[in-house]
């Protein structure tokens, strides 16, 4: 009885934020701290076996994939596709209530490829940051549009929102992409009700700010540093935590000597004013693109026997840092891939230990690759079993620095590389379960390709992920063994959510191949350039007469 109570009480901790139930998804990472994790257990170890496909709804817009996290509060879900066009849907069947599409410009086009990874929603409205770099409110109940801002030009910056927006009180905070172009990476915040700007972070501190020094020259003008993920937020430091990514150009360095604040940094932004309460720079004048851009898990846990207020995250690098998220202190720090040459490690604050750069005009190997030991697809961390759930790659590259002078919004990378296998065998994805703390791994499930989706646990003892054939499965939380999957038809980018509609437990995810990771995958595995294509979501539950 009393370790029953215990879960109710933890999982009260994490649900019992303002407009947060069981029932719902309603924010990007499930929550404010980014768990991924649902406190629902009516689909369980025991029965997701019977689980079975409910509905699936096809959006249309089947260029890009669909690498959505789908919303879900009282009973209506809200899908953003990657031409922007947002969905509102009955979440017990999956009919259509309405659709809003936003009207970019003509013969408009992405680098990266077209795709929307989400919205947010509060105020009677949905928000979502666009292809065109603006940002639209629509009306929660009709798909009308209420405004839209725009934030930058960019046909100039070459630079766009993909990422969800976060809602935090009054305000609409959204990153920026560009990190691989010449541009200056921000954080804007607006009024959530009218769209006036608020305030606005630059991730890269210009003259007479401090952190300038940190960059020679004007390099800094077009540093780089995009903040591509949302971010995370504490309601009672009222803080919020946000990852920029690499400085550019991404492999030459020469030209931005310094540490290139706050580029591979976790920043701490009061939410009010949007002022730097505290930051940790992962990677000093990163010369190997690898951002710190993912998630800011936000974890209560005891480090040697005191509680502490942590947050944990996985950087592209392949390593994971966990800090104290009220001061920015480095806690611990611990790989998730096994094939990592670009460092030998951290050492006990946090430092970066037997750096492996990059030549200029000269070939090197260096692992992992451009790809990150881990995408941008969301790790997920489950109070039940206090575990993290974390995807990671095996793979490397072969890269060459190359002199490069930036052109405003262009391409800036400052070298070449090409994808390879590792040494020690063919390359390959896994997901694992590990202690968030000592990177202790539990166990570990195997796949022949990179796993790109994100990564749901939840109270029913399980783990549900999906990978580039199409399979959508679900694995045991305590032992890692596959319980369950299902053929969506489309290759998996996006992040599955749980919820309930009048009692019943739902598990949906998107599914639509499609990402400029493609590229690097086809280049390993030539048959993956035959995976299908699309753009839908998939909805399961249990069988009424086996709820």
């Amino acid at each position: 009885m009393r370790h029953a109570l215990l879960l109710v009480l933890a999982s009260s901790a994490i649900w019992g934020q303002p407009g947060v139930t069981r029932e719902n998804w309603p924010h990007y990472g499930g929550t404010y701290q980014s768990l991924r994790h649902s406190a629902l257990n009516q689909i369980n170890a025991s029965n997701v076996k019977k689980l079975t496909p409910v509905w699936t709804f096809q959006t249309g817009d089947t260029d890009g994939g669909l690498q959505s996290t789908p919303l879900v509060i009282d009973g209506v879900m809200y899908i953003s596709t990657a031409h922007n066009w947002v969905y509102a849907v009955n979440a017990a069947t999956g009919r259509q209530i309405w659709k809003y599409t936003y009207p970019l410009p003509k013969g408009f086009t992405i680098f990266y490829g077209p795709h929307s990874r989400g919205v947010a929603i509060g105020h009677g409205m949905v928000y979502m940051g666009t292809l065109d770099n603006h940002v639209v409110a629509i009306d929660q109940k009709t798909g009308r549009e209420v405004w839209n801002v725009t934030v930058e030009d960019s046909t100039q910056c070459g630079c766009n929102i993909t990422a969800a927006p976060l809602l935090v009180k009054d305000k609409v905070m959204v990153g920026v992409t560009g990190g691989d172009s010449a541009h200056r990476g921000y954080i804007n915040a607006f009024d959530a009700r009218s769209g006036r700007k608020l305030w606005q972070f630059w991730t890269i501190p210009g003259p007479g700010e401090k952190g300038n020094e940190t960059w020679s020259g004007d390099s800094w003008k077009y540093g780089g540093g995009s903040t591509w993920m949302t971010g995370s937020y504490d309601a009672e430091l009222n803080l919020t935590y946000w990852s920029v990514g690499n400085p550019a150009a991404d492999f030459y360095g020469a030209s931005r000597m310094g540490d290139n604040l706050y580029t591979d940094s976790v920043v701490a932004l009061d939410v009010d004013t949007g002022k730097l309460k505290w930051y940790f720079q992962q990677i000093p004048h990163d010369v190997w693109d690898f951002d710190t851009a993912y998630e800011n898990i936000l974890l209560d846990l005891p480090v040697n026997g005191t509680p502490r207020k942590l947050l944990l995250n996985v950087n592209k690098g392949g390593f994971t840092f966990v800090n104290d998220r009220v001061t920015g202190e480095f806690v611990a720090g611990y790989p998730i891939v096994k094939n990592i040459t670009w460092i030998k490690g951290v050492d006990a604050k946090g430092k970066l230990v037997g750096r492996n750069e990059p030549e200029v005009g000269k070939s090197k190997t260096l692992c992992p690759s451009i790809g990150g030991g881990r995408s941008w697809n969301q790790a997920s961390y489950s109070p039940r079993t206090k575990w993290l759930y974390t995807t990671a790659i095996e793979w490397c590259q072969d890269v060459t620095s190359v002199p490069e002078e930036p052109k405003e919004g262009q391409v800036f990378f400052g070298g070449v590389f090409q994808v390879v296998h590792p040494k020690d065998g063919p390359a390959h994805g896994h997901l694992d379960a590990l202690d968030p703390i000592t990177g202790k791994v539990h166990w570990s499930y195997k796949s022949k390709y990179p796993l790109l989706a994100s990564v749901l646990s939840t109270d029913g003892g399980l783990v549900f992920s999906g990978d580039p054939e199409g399979d959508f499965f679900a694995l045991d939380a305590k032992s890692g063994q596959r319980l369950w999957s299902y053929q969506t038809g489309s290759g998996h980018r996006g992040s599955s959510v749980a919820y309930a509609v009048n009692g019943r437990q739902f598990v949906a995810t998107p599914s639509g191949w499609g990402s400029a990771v493609m590229g690097l995958i086809n280049s390993l595995w030539p048959e993956t350039e035959r995976f299908q294509g699309g753009s839908a979501v998939h909805a399961f539950a249990l069988p009424e007469e086996g709820r």
